[in-house]
C-alpha cells in the first residue's frame, strides 16, 4: 500500500472533508495520452462533466486538448479556463435555447445533435444570427457497453442519439435546413468500460454507418467515438493510469478512418478520476450487532457514486498501521444509501483518523450537492500544499 503520496501531516491541519488532487499524477496521465495520440489523426476532448474544477481544466487545456461540454455553463467554464472555441464540442440530449445561443455566440466547433427536433431548433436559432452551425449527428449504435445500466448510453432503449433506422429521414430533413453544416458522426456507448471488446464492437458499427453515408455521397471529415474508457478502482496504487496504449491501439487497428479523416475521443473519467481522493475524518466507530460502522464526515453529498451506482472505491486509513478490520464505511447524511462500502477491510480505525476514498477525481466534486445544507468541500492540490 503506497501511503507516501499523501502529505498526512498537512492534512491534519485542514478541515474535512476535502478533495485532494495529485497534480503530478494528472500531468503523467495527460502526457501518456499525448504520447499515444501523437502522429495519429486522433484528437482528445476532455469530458468536462467528469470534473469542472478550474485548476484541473487549465492544466488539461495547457496540453492542447479540447473540451466536450454537455451544458452551456460547461462551455463558458471551458472558455474561461483556456480551451479555444474551435476545440469545443457541445453534446447533450436536451439543449435549451439559451445553451444553443451560448454555443453559437462563441463560435464553438460543433454541436453533437441527437434528434430531428434538435436539428430544427439549432437551424432556426443559427438562422436568426445569420450563422451556419456545424453539426455532428449522434447516432445510437446499439452497442452494449457491458457496464452499469445508469451509465450505458448506446443501446436502442437509451434516450441518447438518433437510431440507425431513422438516418434516412434525418438526412432528408437536413437537406432543407440551410443553416446547418454536417461535419461528422458522433457515438458514445457508455462509461467505465473495462472490457475493450465493447469498443471493438463500436468500431465495427461505426464503419458500417460511415459506409452508408459514403453510399449517399456524404464524406465526413470527423468520426467522434465518444469516451467511456474505465479505470482500475480496486487497485489505484498499482494501476494509477488507465490502459491508454491498448485503448488507442484498438481504434487504430479497427476503426480504419477515411484518408484525411480525424478521430475525436471524449475522455473524462480516465483523465481525472485517478488523481483525486476524498479525504474524510472518522467521527465515530460504532459497534453494531454483527458488524462495526465507521462513521466519517464525508458523505454522499461529496461523492455520490457508491449510492447512485453501487460503485466501488478503494478506501485507506491514512492514520493507522494496525491490522485490518472489517467496517461498513458510512457518512452522516440522513439517508440509508449514504454508504461508501460494506464490510470493507481497512486498518483498525479510531475517532479522528484520516480516511482516503480513492479515485474520486471524476464525478465527485462535479456531482457534489448541498443536501442537508452541507458545505461543498474545499479542494487542495499536491503542488500547492
Amino acid at each position: 500500500m503506497i501511503k507516501g503520496i499523501f502529505p498526512i501531516e498537512k492534512f491534519e491541519q485542514l478541515d474535512t472533508p476535502f478533495y485532494y488532487y495529485d497534480m503530478e499524477l494528472l500531468r503523467a496521465t495527460l502526457q501518456a495520452i499525448k504520447t499515444e495520440t501523437e502522429n495519429r489523426p486522433f484528437h482528445v476532448h476532455y469530458a468536462v462533466k467528469a470534473n469542472a474544477n478550474s485548476r484541473l481544466l487549465r492544466e488539461i487545456a495547457s496540453y492542447g486538448f479540447g473540451a466536450d461540454c454537455v451544458s452551456g455553463n460547461e462551455i463558458l467554464q471551458a472558455l474561461e479556463c483556456g480551451f479555444p472555441p474551435e476545440k469545443i464540442v457541445f453534446a447533450g440530449v436536451g439543449k435549451s435555447d439559451k445553451e444553443i445561443h451560448i454555443g453559437l455566440d462563441n463560435d464553438i466547433f460543433c454541436f453533437n445533435a441527437e434528434s430531428i427536433p434538435e436539428l430544427e431548433v439549432i437551424n432556426h436559432l443559427a438562422g436568426e444570427k445569420n450563422k451556419k452551425a456545424r453539426i455532428a449527428l449522434r447516432v445510437n449504435p446499439n452497442v452494449d457497453a457491458r457496464t452499469h445500466k445508469y451509465i450505458t448510453t448506446g443501446l436502442g432503449e437509451n434516450k441518447f442519439g438518433i437510431n440507425e433506422e431513422d438516418l434516412p429521414a434525418t438526412l432528408e430533413k437536413m437537406s432543407g435546413l440551410s443553416n446547418l453544416k454536417m461535419v461528422g458522426l458522433h457515438f458514445h456507448i457508455g462509461s467505465q468500460i473495462t472490457d475493450l471488446s465493447s469498443f471493438e464492437d463500436l468500431c465495427v458499427k461505426a464503419r458500417k454507418i460511415q459506409q452508408w453515408f459514403l453510399e449517399q455521397g456524404i464524406a465526413l471529415p470527423i468520426l467522434n467515438v465518444g469516451g467511456g474508457l474505465g479505470i482500475n478502482y480496486q487497485h489505484p496504487n498499482h494501476f494509477p493510469l488507465a490502459d491508454f496504449e491498448a485503448y488507442f491501439r484498438l481504434f487504430k487497428k479497427h476503426l480504419m478512418p477515411e484518408p484525411g479523416q480525424k478521430i475525436y475521443f471524449e475522455l473524462g473519467r480516465s483523465i481525472v478520476a485517478p488523481c483525486g481522493s476524498l479525504i474524510s475524518r472518522v467521527l465515530f466507530v460504532k459497534e453494531g450487532i454483527q458488524k462495526n460502522f465507521l462513521i466519517v464526515d464525508g458523505g454522499m453529498t461529496d461523492l455520490i457514486r457508491p449510492a447512485l451506482y453501487q460503485a466501488y472505491h478503494h478506501i485507506e486509513n491514512l492514520s493507522s498501521i494496525e491490522q485490518n478490520e472489517p467496517y461498513d464505511v458510512v457518512g452522516p447524511i440522513c439517508e440509508s444509501s449514504d454508504v461508501f462500502a460494506e464490510q470493507r477491510s481497512i486498518n483498525r480505525a479510531k475517532r479522528g483518523d484520516l480516511i482516503a476514498i480513492r479515485s474520486a477525481g471524476a464525478y465527485g466534486e462535479s456531482m457534489a450537492s448541498r443536501y442537508n445544507c452541507r458545505d461543498i468541500p474545499a479542494a487542495y492540490y499536491s503542488d500547492l500544499l
